[in-house]
């Protein structure tokens, strides 16, 4: 496992429970506005976490936590990850997955296994704008189909989510992104906020009637679309 980052506290990465966020470094994807872009471009030769360390901490915390968040990066790039998660589910911890859709197989694997209680997957863009919203030229979209439809079939509990960025989304692209994932059981869209460190400087959020509008639209194929951030 290659992990890069860890929040020993946090009250909103994982919906309901009271938990820490263990970030792994690297992504296949390169989104101009990615919030955790250090993960991504500018990785140390050296993991800043062990998996035992990790375990450690987890190991002292049982009773002051509830579950564990595991982001990135993407997570999935890790081939052994789900040993990893079972790991942390050996010690009673409930286990949220944050991950963009391309690897899934793993996903499939890991939520099969009964390893996961919750997982949070990205619906960067429309279809025909996705290759462009990650930062690529091109793109076969079958794999991010393929883990939204498995996530639709109730597995697992979940949600999608896509990160608002003015230079990338209007409201009929959030209307087509809906419509793509329709009939979803909740979808989150939240505004984007400058963490620094970005890949692409040029990039910013939109306004709140532009959000409610995008809600609006949104709504119509996902009846429970939330905004995030604002």
């Amino acid at each position: 496992m290659r992990i890069d980052g860890l929040q020993k506290m946090t009250l909103l990465d994982f919906p309901g429970k009271v938990a820490c966020t263990v970030f792994t470094g690297g992504c296949n994807f390169r989104c101009p506005f990615c919030h955790n872009a250090l993960l991504v471009t500018k990785l140390p030769e050296k993991p800043d976490y062990s998996e035992d360390e990790i375990l450690s901490f987890l190991e002292k915390r049982t009773g002051l936590l509830d579950g564990v968040a595991i982001t990135g990066g993407e997570p999935l790039l890790n081939p052994d990850i789900a040993d990893f998660i079972r790991k942390i589910r050996s010690m009673g911890y409930a286990v949220k997955l944050d991950t963009n859709g391309s690897f899934p197989e793993r996903l499939k694997a890991i939520v099969d296994g009964g390893l996961v209680d919750y997982v949070a997957m990205d619906i960067k863009n429309r279809k025909e704008k996705y290759a462009e919203t990650i930062g690529f030229k091109n793109l076969d979209l079958s794999k991010i189909e393929e883990s939204v439809e498995f996530l639709k079939s109730g597995a697992v509990d979940y949600e999608f989510r896509t990160t608002v960025v003015e230079q990338f989304h209007t409201v009929e692209d959030i209307r087509a992104a809906a419509e793509w994932i329709s009939g979803a059981k909740r979808y989150f869209l939240q505004n984007f906020v400058d963490s620094g460190e970005l890949i692409c400087e040029e990039v910013s959020g939109v306004d709140k009637e532009t959000m409610l509008k995008m809600k609006s639209a949104a709504a119509d194929f996902v009846p429970q679309t939330e905004i995030r951030g604002i």
